[in-house]
Parts: structure tokens; sequence; C-alpha cells
């Protein structure tokens, strides 16, 4: 397999399971837009970390197979999200279990 395919590998397979892990940061109450600031911004995280545990930091010189990595796991993890998990409505529900609730006041 070429590098190339084998860094878009990576990085699909792991933007497949990062809506589940970006649900826990995320909260209901925010905007449609911060949530893709913080959806995007896990996906550029999760990019470098993939580049760097499939090729060591070595792999960062090569500015091609950094970037089909990042863009593989932006890309999938859009994707997964829209067509698999808020549909079968585990990441909104990860965001509620996660969310912090006030205190009731007493009556």
């Amino acid at each position: 397999m070429s590098a190339t395919l084998e860094s878009l590998t990576t990085g699909v397979q792991v933007g497949a399971v990062l809506p589940l892990l970006t649900a826990v940061v995320q909260r209901p109450a925010w905007s449609a837009k911060w949530k893709k600031v913080v959806a995007v911004a896990a996906s550029l995280v999760a990019g470098v970390v993939a580049v760097a545990a499939d090729g060591g930091w070595d792999q960062f010189q090569h500015g091609k197979l950094t970037t089909v990595t990042i863009l593989g796991v932006l890309a999938a993890s859009q994707t997964s999200y829209d067509l698999v998990w808020k549909p079968s409505k585990l990441a909104p529900w990860l965001e509620a279990l996660t969310t912090r609730k006030a205190p009731q006041q007493a009556e």
C-alpha cells in the first residue's frame, strides 16, 4: 500500500470515532458555530496526533502525508457524525450526559 493511502486510512479511522470524543467536550447549549469550531480544532489536533503515532515525529517532514492524514480525519469526522453518530442519537446523548447540571434550588 502506498504511503499516501496508509496516511489517509489512518486519518479516516481516527476521524470515524472522533465525534464521540468531541461530544464529551461539547455542550448542548452551545451554538452550531461553536460546536463546529470545536469539531474542526479537535480534528486538527487528532490529525497531528495520528501522524505522530503512525510515523513518529519525523513524519512531519513529509507535508503531503501530514496534510492527507489531517484532511482524512476532518472529512471522516464530519461525515461519520452526520451519517452515523447524530442520527443514532449517540453523540447528542453523550453531550447531554457529560454536561454538568446545576443543582436545583430547594423550594
